[in-house]
Protein backbone atom coordinates (compact mmCIF):
# COMPACT_ATOMS: atom_id res chain seq x y z
CA UNK A 1 0.00 0.00 0.00
CA UNK A 2 1.33 3.51 -0.64
CA UNK A 3 1.52 6.20 1.63
CA UNK A 4 1.81 9.90 1.65
CA UNK A 5 5.50 9.96 1.59
CA UNK A 6 5.90 7.15 -1.20
CA UNK A 7 3.49 8.54 -3.47
CA UNK A 8 4.34 8.83 -6.90
CA UNK A 9 3.70 12.28 -8.55
CA UNK A 10 0.98 12.74 -11.26
CA UNK A 11 2.41 12.57 -14.86
CA UNK A 12 3.15 15.62 -16.18
CA UNK A 13 0.77 16.92 -19.19
CA UNK A 14 0.86 19.71 -22.26
CA UNK A 15 -1.30 22.98 -21.05
CA UNK A 16 -3.34 22.49 -23.78
CA UNK A 17 -4.45 20.40 -26.94
CA UNK A 18 -2.77 23.52 -29.05
CA UNK A 19 0.49 23.26 -26.92
CA UNK A 20 0.37 19.57 -27.90
CA UNK A 21 0.19 19.64 -31.53
CA UNK A 22 2.12 22.47 -31.80
CA UNK A 23 4.81 20.17 -29.94
CA UNK A 24 3.73 17.09 -31.86
CA UNK A 25 4.41 19.17 -35.04
CA UNK A 26 7.54 20.55 -33.94
CA UNK A 27 8.98 17.19 -33.64
CA UNK A 28 7.74 16.06 -37.22
CA UNK A 29 9.00 19.10 -38.89
CA UNK A 30 12.68 18.65 -38.37
CA UNK A 31 15.73 18.77 -40.68
CA UNK A 32 14.29 16.61 -43.38
CA UNK A 33 11.48 17.99 -44.05
CA UNK A 34 13.88 20.65 -44.92
CA UNK A 35 16.73 19.17 -46.73
CA UNK A 36 15.40 15.33 -47.77
CA UNK A 37 11.83 15.83 -48.99
CA UNK A 38 12.69 18.12 -52.06
CA UNK A 39 15.24 16.13 -53.34
CA UNK A 40 13.04 12.98 -52.50
CA UNK A 41 10.19 14.86 -54.69
CA UNK A 42 12.18 15.68 -57.52
CA UNK A 43 13.37 12.43 -57.81
CA UNK A 44 10.27 10.58 -57.46
CA UNK A 45 8.73 12.67 -60.25
CA UNK A 46 8.34 15.80 -59.42
CA UNK A 47 4.88 17.07 -59.42
CA UNK A 48 3.67 13.24 -60.24
CA UNK A 49 5.33 12.06 -56.71
CA UNK A 50 2.49 13.56 -55.32
CA UNK A 51 0.33 10.69 -55.74
CA UNK A 52 2.28 8.04 -53.60
CA UNK A 53 3.11 11.10 -51.38
CA UNK A 54 -0.42 11.76 -50.23
CA UNK A 55 -0.94 7.55 -50.93
CA UNK A 56 1.52 6.88 -48.33
CA UNK A 57 0.39 9.83 -46.06
CA UNK A 58 -3.78 8.67 -45.53
CA UNK A 59 -2.35 4.95 -45.28
CA UNK A 60 0.52 4.35 -43.60
CA UNK A 61 1.44 7.88 -42.31
CA UNK A 62 -1.60 8.58 -40.35
CA UNK A 63 -2.99 5.06 -39.28
CA UNK A 64 0.48 4.09 -37.60
CA UNK A 65 0.20 8.26 -35.87
CA UNK A 66 -3.15 7.35 -34.52
CA UNK A 67 -1.51 4.03 -33.68
CA UNK A 68 1.31 6.06 -31.33
CA UNK A 69 -1.32 8.08 -30.06
CA UNK A 70 -3.73 5.48 -29.08
CA UNK A 71 -1.36 3.44 -27.23
CA UNK A 72 0.46 6.43 -25.77
CA UNK A 73 -2.50 7.66 -24.36
CA UNK A 74 -4.54 4.44 -23.76
CA UNK A 75 -1.83 3.12 -21.52
CA UNK A 76 -0.42 5.86 -20.35
CA UNK A 77 3.43 6.07 -20.01
CA UNK A 78 6.95 6.51 -22.05
CA UNK A 79 7.43 4.17 -24.78
CA UNK A 80 8.51 1.17 -22.39
CA UNK A 81 5.98 1.45 -19.61
CA UNK A 82 3.34 1.77 -22.40
CA UNK A 83 4.24 -1.17 -23.98
CA UNK A 84 4.79 -3.17 -20.80
CA UNK A 85 1.15 -2.14 -19.69
CA UNK A 86 -0.11 -3.53 -22.87
CA UNK A 87 1.90 -6.84 -22.27
CA UNK A 88 4.81 -7.79 -20.22
CA UNK A 89 6.33 -9.18 -23.44
CA UNK A 90 6.22 -6.06 -25.16
CA UNK A 91 8.45 -3.90 -22.78
CA UNK A 92 11.78 -4.18 -25.22
CA UNK A 93 10.03 -2.86 -27.99
CA UNK A 94 9.72 0.62 -26.14
CA UNK A 95 13.27 0.39 -24.79
CA UNK A 96 14.41 -0.55 -28.68
CA UNK A 97 12.43 3.06 -29.89
CA UNK A 98 14.39 4.86 -26.56
CA UNK A 99 18.15 3.60 -27.94
CA UNK A 100 17.02 4.26 -31.15
CA UNK A 101 16.61 8.05 -29.75
CA UNK A 102 19.75 7.55 -28.12
CA UNK A 103 21.88 7.02 -30.77
CA UNK A 104 19.47 10.04 -32.96
CA UNK A 105 19.92 12.19 -30.42
CA UNK A 106 24.53 11.99 -30.23
CA UNK A 107 24.30 12.92 -33.69
CA UNK A 108 21.45 14.91 -34.68
CA UNK A 109 22.95 17.49 -32.06
CA UNK A 110 25.92 18.46 -34.33
CA UNK A 111 24.01 19.15 -37.17
CA UNK A 112 22.24 21.88 -35.01
CA UNK A 113 25.68 23.30 -34.16
CA UNK A 114 26.47 23.49 -37.56
CA UNK A 115 23.59 24.97 -38.68
CA UNK A 116 24.18 27.87 -36.21
CA UNK A 117 27.81 28.24 -36.75
CA UNK A 118 26.60 28.89 -40.42
CA UNK A 119 23.95 31.17 -39.21
CA UNK A 120 26.86 33.46 -38.49
CA UNK A 121 28.99 32.28 -41.55
CA UNK A 122 26.25 33.25 -43.82
CA UNK A 123 26.22 36.83 -42.00
CA UNK A 124 29.75 37.44 -43.40
CA UNK A 125 30.07 35.36 -46.26
CA UNK A 126 33.00 33.69 -44.20
CA UNK A 127 33.78 30.89 -46.79
CA UNK A 128 34.28 32.99 -49.64
CA UNK A 129 32.84 33.02 -53.45
CA UNK A 130 33.76 29.67 -54.93
CA UNK A 131 35.31 27.58 -51.27
CA UNK A 132 31.74 26.83 -50.54
CA UNK A 133 32.51 23.19 -50.65
CA UNK A 134 36.12 23.00 -49.39
CA UNK A 135 35.41 25.28 -46.58
CA UNK A 136 32.68 22.94 -45.09
CA UNK A 137 34.80 20.19 -44.74
CA UNK A 138 38.34 21.76 -44.81
CA UNK A 139 38.49 24.61 -43.23
CA UNK A 140 34.98 24.57 -41.39
CA UNK A 141 35.15 20.65 -40.12
CA UNK A 142 38.56 19.78 -40.70
CA UNK A 143 37.58 16.33 -41.87
CA UNK A 144 40.29 13.88 -42.08
CA UNK A 145 40.73 12.19 -45.49
CA UNK A 146 38.45 9.47 -46.66
CA UNK A 147 40.76 6.84 -47.14
CA UNK A 148 41.53 7.44 -43.46
CA UNK A 149 38.08 6.25 -41.85
CA UNK A 150 38.02 5.94 -38.25
CA UNK A 151 37.59 7.63 -34.77
CA UNK A 152 39.89 10.81 -34.25
CA UNK A 153 41.16 12.57 -31.10
CA UNK A 154 41.46 15.70 -32.86
CA UNK A 155 39.80 18.20 -31.58
CA UNK A 156 37.66 21.19 -33.90
CA UNK A 157 36.72 24.10 -31.57
CA UNK A 158 34.32 25.46 -34.26
CA UNK A 159 32.12 22.38 -33.57
CA UNK A 160 32.69 21.75 -30.45
CA UNK A 161 32.05 25.40 -28.57
CA UNK A 162 28.16 25.26 -30.35
CA UNK A 163 27.75 21.93 -30.21
CA UNK A 164 28.63 22.49 -25.92
CA UNK A 165 26.03 25.63 -26.15
CA UNK A 166 22.80 23.36 -28.38
CA UNK A 167 23.25 21.02 -25.62
CA UNK A 168 23.33 23.54 -22.87
CA UNK A 169 20.22 24.99 -24.14
CA UNK A 170 18.44 21.46 -24.82
CA UNK A 171 19.33 20.65 -21.02
CA UNK A 172 17.60 23.86 -19.63
CA UNK A 173 14.42 22.98 -21.94
CA UNK A 174 14.76 19.84 -20.74
CA UNK A 175 15.04 19.98 -17.21
CA UNK A 176 11.84 22.69 -16.82
CA UNK A 177 9.04 19.69 -17.55
CA UNK A 178 6.76 19.18 -20.27
CA UNK A 179 4.64 22.50 -19.47
CA UNK A 180 7.17 24.58 -18.96
CA UNK A 181 9.96 23.78 -21.13
CA UNK A 182 8.90 21.27 -23.86
CA UNK A 183 5.61 22.90 -24.67
CA UNK A 184 6.48 26.81 -24.06
CA UNK A 185 9.75 26.55 -26.52
CA UNK A 186 7.56 24.73 -28.76
CA UNK A 187 4.92 28.18 -28.58
CA UNK A 188 7.79 30.11 -29.17
CA UNK A 189 10.02 28.32 -32.03
CA UNK A 190 7.49 27.08 -33.85
CA UNK A 191 5.80 30.03 -34.93
CA UNK A 192 9.33 31.78 -35.86
CA UNK A 193 10.17 28.54 -37.80
CA UNK A 194 7.28 29.58 -39.76
CA UNK A 195 7.52 32.69 -40.29
CA UNK A 196 10.98 32.99 -40.96
CA UNK A 197 10.75 30.08 -43.91
CA UNK A 198 7.79 31.68 -45.19
CA UNK A 199 10.17 34.62 -45.81
CA UNK A 200 12.52 32.67 -47.20
CA UNK A 201 10.03 31.07 -49.64
CA UNK A 202 8.96 34.61 -50.46
CA UNK A 203 12.66 35.95 -50.91
CA UNK A 204 13.18 32.82 -53.35
CA UNK A 205 10.68 32.78 -55.34
CA UNK A 206 11.91 36.60 -56.46
CA UNK A 207 15.37 35.31 -57.36
CA UNK A 208 16.09 35.08 -61.13
CA UNK A 209 15.55 31.10 -62.29
CA UNK A 210 13.53 30.42 -59.78
CA UNK A 211 10.45 29.59 -62.00
CA UNK A 212 12.91 27.14 -63.62
CA UNK A 213 13.33 25.69 -60.24
CA UNK A 214 9.50 24.83 -59.68
CA UNK A 215 9.54 24.01 -62.98
CA UNK A 216 11.68 21.19 -62.15
CA UNK A 217 10.68 20.17 -58.76
CA UNK A 218 6.37 20.32 -59.95
CA UNK A 219 6.82 19.20 -63.42
CA UNK A 220 5.50 15.43 -63.54
CA UNK A 221 6.93 12.40 -64.93
CA UNK A 222 4.38 9.84 -65.05
CA UNK A 223 5.96 7.68 -65.90
CA UNK A 224 8.32 7.55 -62.62
CA UNK A 225 4.78 6.07 -61.13
CA UNK A 226 5.31 2.75 -62.97
CA UNK A 227 8.77 2.52 -60.64
CA UNK A 228 7.92 0.35 -57.50
CA UNK A 229 11.17 2.20 -55.89
CA UNK A 230 9.47 5.63 -56.45
CA UNK A 231 6.70 4.15 -53.84
CA UNK A 232 9.08 2.65 -51.54
CA UNK A 233 10.65 5.99 -51.39
CA UNK A 234 7.24 7.46 -50.79
CA UNK A 235 6.14 5.50 -48.13
CA UNK A 236 10.02 5.47 -46.44
CA UNK A 237 9.94 9.40 -46.21
CA UNK A 238 6.32 9.34 -44.72
CA UNK A 239 7.48 6.83 -41.94
CA UNK A 240 10.38 9.02 -41.02
CA UNK A 241 9.14 12.38 -41.79
CA UNK A 242 5.97 12.11 -39.27
CA UNK A 243 8.30 10.99 -36.28
CA UNK A 244 6.06 7.44 -35.87
CA UNK A 245 7.63 4.56 -33.90
CA UNK A 246 10.59 6.63 -32.63
CA UNK A 247 8.68 6.17 -29.34
CA UNK A 248 8.13 10.20 -29.74
CA UNK A 249 4.58 10.32 -30.43
CA UNK A 250 3.94 7.20 -27.28
CA UNK A 251 5.36 9.77 -25.32
CA UNK A 252 3.92 13.01 -26.12
CA UNK A 253 0.67 11.37 -26.60
CA UNK A 254 0.88 9.84 -22.49
CA UNK A 255 1.07 13.61 -21.77
CA UNK A 256 -2.61 14.65 -22.82
CA UNK A 257 -5.30 15.00 -20.89
CA UNK A 258 -8.21 12.28 -21.12
CA UNK A 259 -10.66 13.85 -23.21
CA UNK A 260 -8.77 14.78 -25.93
CA UNK A 261 -9.21 14.84 -29.50
CA UNK A 262 -6.59 12.21 -30.62
CA UNK A 263 -7.46 11.63 -33.96
CA UNK A 264 -8.64 15.30 -34.78
CA UNK A 265 -4.90 15.98 -33.43
CA UNK A 266 -3.73 13.38 -35.51
CA UNK A 267 -4.77 14.98 -39.02
CA UNK A 268 -3.34 18.82 -37.50
CA UNK A 269 -0.21 17.65 -37.19
CA UNK A 270 0.06 15.03 -40.25
CA UNK A 271 -0.97 17.54 -42.66
CA UNK A 272 0.88 21.24 -41.06
CA UNK A 273 4.07 18.36 -41.62
CA UNK A 274 3.16 17.88 -44.73
CA UNK A 275 2.18 21.27 -45.59
CA UNK A 276 5.77 22.61 -44.58
CA UNK A 277 7.27 19.74 -46.45
CA UNK A 278 5.85 21.39 -49.73
CA UNK A 279 6.45 24.93 -48.64
CA UNK A 280 10.07 23.91 -48.17
CA UNK A 281 10.35 22.23 -51.70
CA UNK A 282 8.93 25.18 -53.36
CA UNK A 283 11.51 27.53 -51.38
CA UNK A 284 14.50 25.06 -51.93
CA UNK A 285 13.93 24.68 -55.59
CA UNK A 286 13.45 28.16 -56.33
CA UNK A 287 17.07 28.17 -55.03
CA UNK A 288 18.32 25.88 -56.85
CA UNK A 289 16.80 27.25 -59.71
CA UNK A 290 18.70 30.54 -59.47
CA UNK A 291 22.04 28.32 -58.68
CA UNK A 292 21.37 26.57 -61.95
CA UNK A 293 20.53 29.49 -63.63
CA UNK A 294 23.53 31.49 -62.60
CA UNK A 295 26.43 28.80 -63.25
CA UNK A 296 24.85 28.37 -67.07
CA UNK A 297 23.37 24.78 -65.59
CA UNK A 298 20.15 22.68 -65.85
CA UNK A 299 18.55 22.27 -62.13
CA UNK A 300 19.37 18.67 -62.59
CA UNK A 301 23.22 19.25 -62.26
CA UNK A 302 22.85 21.15 -58.60
CA UNK A 303 19.65 19.43 -57.41
CA UNK A 304 21.29 17.88 -54.04
CA UNK A 305 19.85 16.72 -50.56
CA UNK A 306 21.01 16.57 -47.56
CA UNK A 307 24.42 17.95 -46.27
CA UNK A 308 25.27 18.56 -49.65
CA UNK A 309 22.15 20.74 -49.56
CA UNK A 310 22.83 22.51 -46.72
CA UNK A 311 26.32 23.54 -46.20
CA UNK A 312 27.19 23.14 -49.71
CA UNK A 313 24.56 24.46 -52.03
CA UNK A 314 22.33 26.74 -50.18
CA UNK A 315 25.80 28.65 -49.54
CA UNK A 316 26.71 28.99 -53.07
CA UNK A 317 23.53 30.47 -53.41
CA UNK A 318 23.89 33.11 -50.53
CA UNK A 319 27.37 33.93 -52.07
CA UNK A 320 25.75 34.67 -55.61
CA UNK A 321 22.29 36.49 -54.73
CA UNK A 322 21.42 39.48 -53.77
CA UNK A 323 21.14 39.37 -50.45
CA UNK A 324 21.89 36.60 -50.10
CA UNK A 325 23.11 36.92 -46.23
CA UNK A 326 19.60 37.23 -45.83
CA UNK A 327 18.69 34.13 -47.51
CA UNK A 328 22.14 32.50 -45.62
CA UNK A 329 20.36 33.70 -41.81
CA UNK A 330 16.70 32.43 -42.66
CA UNK A 331 17.66 28.68 -43.72
CA UNK A 332 19.95 28.38 -41.60
CA UNK A 333 18.27 29.73 -38.50
CA UNK A 334 15.06 27.48 -39.55
CA UNK A 335 17.61 24.65 -39.66
CA UNK A 336 18.63 25.61 -35.94
CA UNK A 337 15.00 26.11 -35.18
CA UNK A 338 13.96 22.99 -36.57
CA UNK A 339 16.73 21.07 -35.07
CA UNK A 340 16.04 22.01 -31.46
CA UNK A 341 12.20 21.37 -31.66
CA UNK A 342 13.07 17.61 -33.04
CA UNK A 343 15.95 17.39 -30.25
CA UNK A 344 13.84 18.15 -27.52
CA UNK A 345 11.06 15.52 -28.61
CA UNK A 346 14.03 12.39 -29.06
CA UNK A 347 15.44 13.55 -25.56
CA UNK A 348 12.38 13.07 -23.91
CA UNK A 349 11.68 9.72 -25.07
CA UNK A 350 14.67 8.58 -22.76
CA UNK A 351 13.78 10.81 -19.51
CA UNK A 352 10.43 9.64 -19.74
CA UNK A 353 11.55 6.22 -20.54
CA UNK A 354 13.96 6.51 -17.35
CA UNK A 355 11.33 8.54 -15.14
CA UNK A 356 8.86 5.94 -15.70
CA UNK A 357 11.26 2.89 -14.81
CA UNK A 358 13.17 4.59 -11.73
CA UNK A 359 10.73 7.26 -10.45
CA UNK A 360 13.36 10.16 -10.25
CA UNK A 361 12.64 13.61 -10.20
CA UNK A 362 12.63 15.82 -13.29
CA UNK A 363 16.01 17.62 -13.22
CA UNK A 364 17.73 14.32 -11.89
CA UNK A 365 16.61 11.99 -14.61
CA UNK A 366 17.61 14.72 -17.22
CA UNK A 367 20.81 15.49 -16.00
CA UNK A 368 20.97 11.66 -15.86
CA UNK A 369 20.36 11.69 -19.59
CA UNK A 370 21.37 14.22 -21.30
CA UNK A 371 25.46 15.19 -19.53
CA UNK A 372 26.61 11.25 -20.49
CA UNK A 373 24.79 12.06 -24.18
CA UNK A 374 26.16 15.36 -24.65
CA UNK A 375 29.97 14.21 -23.60
CA UNK A 376 29.54 10.91 -26.11
CA UNK A 377 27.99 13.72 -28.88
CA UNK A 378 31.31 16.17 -28.21
CA UNK A 379 33.59 12.77 -28.32
CA UNK A 380 32.64 11.57 -31.42
CA UNK A 381 31.37 14.99 -33.65
CA UNK A 382 33.82 17.45 -32.52
CA UNK A 383 36.63 16.06 -34.09
CA UNK A 384 37.95 15.22 -37.55
CA UNK A 385 36.20 12.47 -38.51
CA UNK A 386 32.88 13.44 -37.48
CA UNK A 387 31.00 13.24 -40.99
CA UNK A 388 32.11 9.40 -42.08
CA UNK A 389 30.65 8.53 -38.06
CA UNK A 390 27.62 10.22 -38.50
CA UNK A 391 26.95 8.84 -42.41
CA UNK A 392 27.04 5.91 -40.81
CA UNK A 393 25.24 6.02 -37.67
CA UNK A 394 22.64 7.86 -39.60
CA UNK A 395 22.06 5.19 -42.87
CA UNK A 396 22.09 2.00 -40.24
CA UNK A 397 19.72 3.61 -37.28
CA UNK A 398 17.30 4.29 -39.86
CA UNK A 399 16.54 1.43 -42.18
CA UNK A 400 17.55 -1.43 -39.32
CA UNK A 401 16.18 0.55 -36.33
CA UNK A 402 13.28 2.60 -37.10
CA UNK A 403 12.44 0.37 -39.97
CA UNK A 404 12.92 -2.45 -37.83
CA UNK A 405 11.26 -1.48 -34.65
CA UNK A 406 7.88 -0.27 -36.68
CA UNK A 407 7.54 -3.75 -38.40
CA UNK A 408 8.52 -5.77 -35.10
CA UNK A 409 5.40 -3.40 -32.91
CA UNK A 410 3.08 -3.45 -36.06
CA UNK A 411 3.21 -7.09 -36.07
CA UNK A 412 3.44 -7.89 -32.17
CA UNK A 413 0.48 -5.32 -31.61
CA UNK A 414 -1.58 -6.69 -34.16
CA UNK A 415 -1.01 -10.24 -35.01
CA UNK A 416 0.39 -11.71 -31.71
CA UNK A 417 -1.04 -9.45 -28.50
CA UNK A 418 -4.73 -8.78 -30.69
CA UNK A 419 -4.62 -5.28 -29.54
CA UNK A 420 -5.89 -3.04 -32.33
CA UNK A 421 -9.85 -3.81 -31.12
CA UNK A 422 -8.73 -2.28 -28.03
CA UNK A 423 -7.07 0.35 -29.31
CA UNK A 424 -9.91 1.42 -32.10
CA UNK A 425 -11.83 1.82 -28.62
CA UNK A 426 -9.93 3.72 -27.24
CA UNK A 427 -9.57 6.61 -30.32
CA UNK A 428 -13.04 6.22 -31.06
CA UNK A 429 -14.09 7.16 -27.66
CA UNK A 430 -12.58 10.50 -27.88
CA UNK A 431 -11.94 10.99 -30.49
CA UNK A 432 -14.04 13.69 -33.61
CA UNK A 433 -12.73 11.09 -36.47
CA UNK A 434 -13.81 7.42 -36.22
CA UNK A 435 -11.67 4.75 -36.94
CA UNK A 436 -12.32 0.74 -37.72
CA UNK A 437 -12.24 -1.58 -40.18
CA UNK A 438 -10.13 -0.34 -42.62
CA UNK A 439 -7.32 1.39 -39.85
CA UNK A 440 -6.80 -2.36 -38.58
CA UNK A 441 -6.38 -3.54 -42.17
CA UNK A 442 -3.72 -0.62 -42.94
CA UNK A 443 -1.77 -1.05 -39.78
CA UNK A 444 -2.11 -4.27 -39.76
CA UNK A 445 -1.70 -6.04 -43.08
CA UNK A 446 -0.60 -3.01 -44.91
CA UNK A 447 2.23 -1.49 -42.57
CA UNK A 448 4.17 -4.82 -42.06
CA UNK A 449 4.12 -5.13 -45.89
CA UNK A 450 4.97 -2.19 -47.03
CA UNK A 451 7.87 -1.99 -44.40
CA UNK A 452 8.70 -5.42 -44.77
CA UNK A 453 9.46 -4.81 -48.46
CA UNK A 454 11.30 -1.84 -47.70
CA UNK A 455 13.61 -3.55 -44.69
CA UNK A 456 14.54 -6.37 -47.02
CA UNK A 457 15.34 -3.85 -49.79
CA UNK A 458 17.86 -2.03 -47.16
CA UNK A 459 19.17 -5.03 -46.07
CA UNK A 460 19.97 -6.37 -49.54
CA UNK A 461 21.75 -3.25 -50.35
CA UNK A 462 23.67 -2.82 -47.45
CA UNK A 463 24.92 -6.32 -47.63
CA UNK A 464 25.99 -6.48 -51.60
CA UNK A 465 28.64 -3.77 -51.42
CA UNK A 466 29.97 -1.99 -48.06
CA UNK A 467 27.66 1.34 -46.99
CA UNK A 468 30.14 4.41 -48.65
CA UNK A 469 33.11 2.37 -48.91
CA UNK A 470 33.66 2.48 -45.82
CA UNK A 471 36.39 -0.21 -44.13
CA UNK A 472 34.48 -3.20 -42.76
CA UNK A 473 35.71 -2.61 -38.83
CA UNK A 474 34.21 0.84 -39.57
CA UNK A 475 30.78 -0.40 -40.53
CA UNK A 476 30.89 -3.41 -38.17
CA UNK A 477 31.33 -1.04 -35.11
CA UNK A 478 29.43 2.36 -36.00
CA UNK A 479 26.52 0.38 -38.65
CA UNK A 480 25.75 -3.88 -38.09
CA UNK A 481 27.26 -3.22 -34.30
CA UNK A 482 25.26 -0.71 -33.28
CA UNK A 483 21.92 -2.05 -34.93
CA UNK A 484 22.95 -5.27 -32.74
CA UNK A 485 23.71 -3.79 -29.51
CA UNK A 486 20.05 -1.46 -29.44
CA UNK A 487 18.05 -5.09 -29.90
CA UNK A 488 20.63 -6.76 -27.21
CA UNK A 489 20.02 -3.75 -24.58
CA UNK A 490 16.40 -3.46 -24.75
CA UNK A 491 16.12 -6.94 -23.87
CA UNK A 492 18.58 -6.20 -20.76
CA UNK A 493 16.66 -2.91 -19.88
CA UNK A 494 13.22 -4.94 -19.56
CA UNK A 495 15.02 -7.36 -17.42
CA UNK A 496 15.95 -4.69 -14.79
CA UNK A 497 13.34 -4.06 -12.05
CA UNK A 498 11.16 -1.50 -12.26
CA UNK A 499 11.53 0.81 -8.97
CA UNK A 500 8.83 0.79 -6.24
CA UNK A 501 8.72 5.20 -6.74
CA UNK A 502 8.02 4.40 -10.71
CA UNK A 503 4.87 5.27 -11.76
CA UNK A 504 4.52 1.53 -12.45
CA UNK A 505 4.07 0.84 -9.04
CA UNK A 506 1.70 3.54 -8.26
CA UNK A 507 0.35 5.63 -10.82
CA UNK A 508 -3.22 7.55 -9.62
CA UNK A 509 -3.78 8.73 -13.54
CA UNK A 510 -3.49 5.56 -14.62
CA UNK A 511 -5.69 4.34 -11.84
CA UNK A 512 -8.29 6.51 -13.21
CA UNK A 513 -7.89 5.85 -17.01
CA UNK A 514 -8.98 2.11 -15.67
CA UNK A 515 -11.67 3.70 -13.65
CA UNK A 516 -13.07 5.20 -16.55
CA UNK A 517 -12.32 2.57 -19.17
CA UNK A 518 -13.72 -0.27 -17.35
CA UNK A 519 -10.89 -2.27 -18.43
CA UNK A 520 -8.30 -4.31 -17.09
CA UNK A 521 -5.78 -6.13 -18.59
CA UNK A 522 -5.37 -9.94 -18.35
CA UNK A 523 -4.13 -10.93 -15.30
CA UNK A 524 -1.73 -13.67 -16.44
CA UNK A 525 -0.03 -10.95 -19.38
CA UNK A 526 -0.02 -7.52 -17.74
CA UNK A 527 3.10 -7.07 -15.58
CA UNK A 528 1.51 -4.17 -14.04
CA UNK A 529 -1.19 -4.96 -10.69
CA UNK A 530 -3.67 -3.49 -10.57
CA UNK A 531 -4.85 -1.41 -7.67
CA UNK A 532 -7.44 -2.45 -5.17
CA UNK A 533 -10.61 -0.25 -4.43
CA UNK A 534 -8.54 0.11 -0.92
CA UNK A 535 -5.51 1.28 -1.99
CA UNK A 536 -7.21 3.54 -4.62
CA UNK A 537 -8.64 4.65 -1.11
CA UNK A 538 -5.72 4.64 0.51
CA UNK A 539 -3.72 6.92 -1.65
CA UNK A 540 -6.77 9.18 -1.88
Amino acid sequence: MATATTQTPRREAFGSRNVFILSAIGSAVGLGNIWRFPYVAYEGGGGAFLIPYLCALLTAGIPLLFFDYAIGHRFRGSAPLAFRRMHRAAEPLGWWQVLICVVIAVYYAVIIAWAAMYTWFSAQLTWGPGNEDSFFSGDFLQSADVAKVGVSTEFVPQVGIPLTVVWLIVIVIMALGVKRGIGTANMILMPLLTIMFAILVVQSLFLPGAMDGLNAFFTPNWEALADPGVWASAYGHIFFSLSVAFGIMVTYSSYLKRKTDLTGSGLVVAFANSGFEILAGIGVFAALGFMAQAQGTEVAGVATSGIGLAFVAFPTIVSQATGGSIIGVLFFGALVFAGITSLISILEVIVAALQDKLGWARVRTTLTVSIPLAIVSMALFSTTTALSVLDTADAFVNAFGIMAVTLVAVIIVAWLLHKLPVLVEHLNRRSSFRVGLLWKLLVGVLAPVVLGYLFVSELISKISEPYSGYPAWFLAIFGWGMVVALVVLALLLSALPWSGRSHAKDDPEYDEFLSEEEYEPDAETSAIPIASASEKGARA
